[in-house]
């Protein structure tokens, strides 16, 4: 995860073949230095994958792909929702619920609820490993529970805390917002999730998208901590941030 949170969100997956970027948050310079501190160079990238429109997700995405030559893969909904420039990027668009291809990945997509035009979240299949992405979601409705099982790694939002977050410094109507069905997942509910719908395969589990004013990664860490232990899970956590990239996972 190379970065994560309200300043922008985009991740790096890999194979020996390909390199995806999913989302593109970053302005194209803060993408090169994030990628050279795991390691990699942007030149090397061979497509970037979009879950939604919302800037914090595409505000680099129309540079990055042009000045790279990679195609971006896109729902039909969201594409035009996005400003391309004059020069748009080559786009693959596809059906939110659609599988596809990318190189040697597999990638299955499905409809996540945030108030978004068509949103989606990600599952990538390479060489027997299985990698879901699930943020930007107001709650885990059956079909995402579905698609987040018997993977190998798991990215899931926990955005903030709910009491934080009711006496925090945003308007009442964003608060609303935040916490509706089409908003972001709080810790409470993220922690439910690992108590009762989670099935415990994942080796490492990251939890991303934490809110700068309604969050902290110490008290993200806890209430999943508690979680796992609760179910006897020795499931390995991670807190994604904004600042700087995870360290680099590999299988």
């Amino acid at each position: 995860m190379l970065s994560s949170g309200s300043g922008g969100n985009c991740a790096l997956l890999a194979t020996n073949r390909t390199r995806i970027l999913v989302d593109a948050g970053l302005s194209f310079k803060a993408l090169v230095k994030r990628l050279e501190s795991v390691g990699e160079q942007v030149a090397t990238l061979s497509a970037v994958l979009v879950t939604h429109e919302h800037c914090d997700h595409v505000s680099g995405l129309a540079r990055v792909a042009r000045r790279l030559g990679i195609p971006v893969y896109i729902s039909k909904l969201t594409a035009p929702a996005v400003d391309w420039g004059e020069i748009p990027p080559v786009r693959e668009c596809f059906q939110a619920g659609a599988s596809f291809t990318v190189g040697d990945i597999d990638v299955d997509s499905f409809g996540i609820p945030h108030d978004a035009i068509d949103p989606v979240g990600f599952c990538f299949h390479a060489e027997g490993i299985k990698i879901a992405v699930a943020t930007d979601l107001g709650y885990i409705t059956e079909s995402v529970k579905f698609h987040l099982r018997r993977a190998n790694l798991m990215l899931l939002e926990a955005n903030h805390d709910l009491e934080m977050l009711k006496v925090g410094p945003y308007p009442w109507s964003v608060k609303q917002r935040v916490m509706s069905r089409v908003g972001h997942l709080s810790n409470d509910t993220m922690s439910d999730f690992l108590l009762g719908d989670f099935d415990g395969t994942p080796v490492r589990l990251i939890l991303g998208h934490l809110s700068e004013h309604n969050n902290h990664p110490e008290i993200v860490r806890l209430v999943a901590t508690q979680a796992l232990e609760r179910r006897g899970l020795a499931t390995a956590l991670a807190i994604a941030s904004q600042t700087h990239a995870t360290e680099v996972y590999h299988f």
